[in-house]
């Protein structure tokens, strides 16, 4: 017992107590598996192998001795021969973890995935959670990031290599955005378990989360072909082609998961965003419906509903939305949903005062859950100022790649920028995609080139780019944006609102796309994104202080590649789309070299898929209640009014 007990953090001294009970008991069996144990953690495992072999002759029937030897033997790189050990140890006692555990990594390094991912499903079928890691997972579906983390931290201390761990630092993480460190986790979970489902199937949340779809879709490839039945792979699976425009093909896995599992509220849930973007809203709307008849309590069904904005909630609807809420046993996200829905529901039956309420507790949850810091966005427009000057960009006239397939979208999300996406998709030359991704990761790939720096080296090292390297820059950028462009057009749209902050790498790499600012007032624009929970991202919406600032940088900066890249960017403003839609319209494909197209004017009427929260919107001819809508809510928007300074008049 004392030498086992020293085992994990004194092998020498497990040795020699297990030596001192063989010189008096030599045929002590459990002293000799001790010996070589504690011999192959001492870094020596050919005496290990020697002495486990022998003892594994003399009691050929003990499946805990072939566990030990297969680990011997793989310590001395004899993969062959620990793999038979593991594979006698679990016929010995199939229900032996750590030798399925073993044989899991074996047969990944040996490329074998299906018997990786099989071996390791037994494994954790068969293995105990333990406490600590229960009271964190706890925690953190509870929304208390930081207690969780710290349960987690002390837990790695101990056990560097628990996956599981790993995997709830990675959720943590996720939870905050902080998505670079989360994919580092779970990457480094599949390095340590590559049979571990559950880590495959969260980093393919993560990609989602980030709508990266390409690596998406072999993780989840992976995880079908051990387990082809597995719900949360075919439920992500359906909204990664939902990502690419395949919402046909997405619906049709989830019809089939709803026949299997018609009582899984998810199922029923997912089915509703679907058909949503495809644009049959009556459909969506019994599926969300349906979701909250399963369960009451499914907060997001409530959120999709409210989400929709032409949707209008019966007063029956409204008081089990508070009934719900006034429950003590709901998650912080549930919660904000719920308020969200709520303040969206009692501003359209005109009760504006309780409306603003319940928009300022959710966006007061979310808040508390971000890390963020506005001074970071005004540092950045504090240095893409003095870096992008009109000698910077003279000296690299010509530079980049020369495609003029791209048109951007850019500004602050609820500006009209959907509509003016859904006026450019009418258009015979052009293709809607999404908000899509891959400019704000280059910002991050050339951000990560300097470690240690006081200041993140993104956008400086924007200078250090050559020509042939913003060329091939350009170039990257088409392929990986190719999968989205179904229709084959000259021209497609990526309306990714926060590529305002990239215009200079923008220009400098596609120095023929075109850019437009899609401007809406400021005060209706900001207080916009406050009544909107968006799922991920947008951290600067959840308080109206920094949605000011926010806003207060973003025209800063627009204002500089105004002047220092004059008619670079082509400006539409909201207001006047809805007050001259077909001048504005004309004005708009003249810029982007297009001719003028009168299917322009019928938006509304163009099918296709679109996936932001303005979705039916854009499927109804131009209104105009959403310009003024904002001043309903005037008497609480002082905080607002202050930050937006000189703008707010």
């Amino acid at each position: 017992m004392q030498a086992s007990a020293r085992l994990e953090r004194d092998p020498a001294g497990a040795a020699r107590i297990a030596l001192e009970i063989l010189a008096g008991e030599p045929g002590n069996v459990a002293a000799a598996l001790l010996l070589g144990t504690a011999q192959r953690r001492c870094g020596d495992p050919a005496a290990a192998s020697a002495a486990i072999a022998a003892l594994a002759a003399a009691q050929p029937q003990s499946a805990v001795i072939q566990l030990e030897l297969g680990r011997a033997l793989r310590t001395q790189g004899h993969a062959a021969q620990a793999l038979a050990a593991f594979e006698r140890a679990v016929q010995l006692e199939p229900d032996l973890a750590q030798a399925w555990r073993a044989l899991s990594d074996l047969y990944g390094a040996a490329g074998d995935e299906a018997r990786c991912d099989a071996a390791f499903a037994r494994f954790e079928k068969l293995v105990s959670p333990d406490a600590q890691l229960l009271q964190a997972g706890a925690a953190l579906a509870n929304g208390r990031l930081d207690g969780a983390e710290s349960l987690l931290r002390r837990r790695l201390a101990s056990a560097p290599e628990d996956i599981d761990a790993l995997r709830l630092i990675a959720q943590i993480a996720a939870t905050r955005e902080e998505y670079a460190q989360a994919e580092q986790l779970l990457q480094q979970c599949l390095r340590l378990a590559p049979g571990c489902a559950r880590a495959r199937l969260d980093l393919a949340r993560l990609y989602l989360s980030q709508q990266k779809v390409a690596p998406m879709l072999p993780l989840l490839e992976r995880v079908l072909r051990y387990d082809a039945a597995n719900v949360p792979a075919r439920a992500l699976q359906a909204s990664a082609l939902t990502l690419l425009g395949d919402n046909e093909r997405a619906l049709s896995i989830l019809s089939q998961l709803i026949k299997e599992s018609p009582h899984d509220e998810r199922a029923w849930l997912h089915c509703g965003d679907a058909l949503r973007a495809l644009g049959r809203t009556e459909e969506a709307i019994g599926a969300y419906r349906h979701s909250i008849d399963l369960r009451a309590g499914c907060a997001e069904a409530w959120f999709s509903l409210a989400n929709l904005k032409t949707f209008r909630f019966t007063p029956a609807e409204i008081e089990t939305m508070r009934v719900q809420l006034a429950r003590a046993d709901l998650s912080d996200t549930e919660r904000l949903q719920l308020e969200f829905a709520l303040g969206k529901a009692l501003e359209d039956a005109g009760d504006f005062a309780a409306a603003f309420t319940h928009y300022a507790s959710g966006n007061a949850l979310r808040r508390a859950q971000l890390p963020y810091d506005p001074s970071k966005v005004t540092t950045l427009v504090r240095r893409s100022k003095a870096l992008y000057t009109r000698e910077f960009f003279a000296q690299r006239a010509g530079w980049g790649c020369e495609a003029r397939d791209p048109i951007f979208i850019v500004g602050l999300p609820r500006s009209g920028s959907t509509l003016i996406e859904q006026i450019l998709a009418s258009h015979s030359q052009v293709e809607g995609t999404r908000e899509l991704p891959d400019v704000p990761a280059f910002a991050i790939e050339l951000g990560s080139r300097s470690e240690g720096a006081a200041e993140p080296h993104y956008p400086d090292s924007v200078a250090q780019l050559t020509r042939a390297q913003l060329g091939s820059l350009g170039e990257r950028y088409l392929e990986q944006t190719r999968p989205h462009r179904r229709l084959g057009r000259p021209h497609f749209v990526d309306k990714m609102p926060y590529n305002f902050a990239h215009l200079g790498l923008i220009h400098l790499m596609l120095p023929n796309a075109r850019i437009i600012d899609a401007r809406r007032a400021p005060l209706a624009c900001c207080f916009a994104n406050f009544r909107q929970h968006f799922q991920q991202g947008s951290w600067f919406t959840y308080s109206l202080e920094d949605l000011g600032h926010y806003y207060r940088d973003y025209v800063e900066l627009l204002g500089h590649f105004d002047a220092v890249l004059p008619g670079r960017i082509h400006r539409v403003h909201y207001e006047a789309l809805v007050a001259d839609l077909e001048g504005e319209v004309r004005r708009l494909l003249d810029y982007c070299g297009l001719p003028f197209e009168a299917q322009c004017l019928r938006f509304h009427e163009t099918q296709r898929v679109v996936q932001t929260v303005s979705s039916e919107q854009v499927r109804r001819p131009l209104y105009t209640e959403g310009i003024d809508q904002w001043r309903r809510f005037e008497p609480w928007l002082g905080e607002l009014k202050a930050a937006l300074g000189d703008l707010a008049r």
